[in-house]
């Protein structure tokens, strides 16, 4: 049921979605991980292998993949757009207020052929420094979203989720505002997941740092298209530094399934989005070192749950897998492959025939 490959020309953390007609979407970074350039394919049903590669960033060199979860996060919009968004890197232009590092944004052209030249969409909320995120919905939504600062307060306990929104498939940018008021602080290295459902909903999966010790994973809900949200508590984590973590959101019926880490163990859980309730979390088999998540589900309900283990800080590892039933049930034993490159992670789809495509 997993097909296995690697990553296309050799490159690292890709990113990958399927949108409703089965083809699907790729984003990867090549170069050195302090300053290097983001590419794209595509892999129509019934295809053994990607398209030609496109060049998604303008500016040369300008993106950046070191710590693993910095690099580029995609999303299909209205009539299979893709929109792009990602960290600069030091060599990036435009740069953020203040001279400071710009969350990057760009999308497919109307013919579908190139990228449009890349876009800052820091206004305020400057101060990167873990990854961002990027959703998009078939209303013509999109959002972007990063963790920063309050503007003059640069201090972890005091970083905060913030959004900038699109009502026009990413033409235009509304000025970022802050997702949430609640002080939980964000963990300033780590990654976070934003998810965009139908109806409005948007969800974005994030890492606390409250307190300087308490790196508990949050979800923030969305009913109405971005503009408000409430926020709780996924799974708590007491650590005094930062784990450099990401996680994962797909689509369920009734709701969404999430992926994070904690304790160096990855786990997923449900969340049903009318009773607004958590399933508890379930981990995969066995334990390590395990990091970066990525998490596909197919129509039957059946999960593929994968992720990096013995990884670290420009050191690689393996990649591992293990299939879940439809409740949640453990399919067999975790599989695994050798060689999992340093700074990046994996990327998973279900495919509509129910089989799923793993990438690393």
């Amino acid at each position: 049921m997993v097909e296995v490959v690697r990553t296309p020309d050799g490159g690292l953390q890709p990113q990958a979605v399927v949108d409703p007609g089965g083809t699907v979407h790729l984003v990867y970074y090549r170069g050195d991980p302090a300053a290097g350039d983001l590419y794209y394919v595509r892999r129509d049903p019934g295809a053994s292998a990607f398209s030609a590669p496109l060049r998604v960033n303008s500016g040369a060199a300008s993106a950046i993949a070191v710590g693993s979860i910095r690099g580029a996060q995609l999303a299909v919009g209205r009539n299979g757009r893709v929109h792009v968004a990602w960290n600069g890197s030091q060599r990036a232009e435009p740069k953020a207020a203040g001279d400071a590092t710009p969350m990057l944004y760009t999308r497919l052209n109307d013919a579908g052929t190139a990228f449009e030249p890349q876009r800052n969409l820091i206004q305020v909320a400057a101060g990167l420094d873990g990854g961002g995120s990027i959703a998009a919905d078939s209303a013509g939504n999109v959002y972007v979203t990063w963790h920063a600062p309050q503007p003059g307060v640069h201090v972890e306990t005091n970083r905060r989720v913030w959004i900038a929104r699109s009502r026009d498939e990413g033409r235009t940018f509304e000025r970022e505002a802050p997702a949430w008021d609640e002080p939980t602080g964000a963990c300033g290295c780590c990654g976070m997941r934003a998810f965009a459902a139908p109806g409005g909903k948007l969800y974005i999966l994030y890492r606390a740092a409250t307190n300087g010790e308490d790196r508990d994973m949050f979800l923030l809900v969305s009913s109405d298209a971005g503009r408000t949200f409430r926020g709780r508590r996924v799974h708590p984590w007491k650590l005094n530094a930062c784990p450099m973590s990401s996680a994962a959101i797909v689509a369920r019926q009734g709701g969404i399934r999430l992926a994070w880490e904690t304790g160096h163990q990855v786990w997923f859980t449900d969340y049903d989005a009318d009773a607004e309730k958590l399933a508890a979390p379930v981990a995969p088999s066995g334990g390590g070192s395990r990091k970066h998540p990525a998490l596909a589900m197919n129509s039957r309900g059946e999960t593929l749950l994968a992720w990096a283990e013995g990884t670290g800080f420009r050191r690689g590892g393996t990649l591992e897998w293990q299939l879940f039933a439809a409740l949640g049930q453990p399919a067999g034993a975790a599989s695994s492959a050798p060689d999992f490159p340093a700074s990046s992670l994996p990327a998973a789809v279900a495919r509509p025939d129910g089989t799923f495509l793993l990438v690393y």
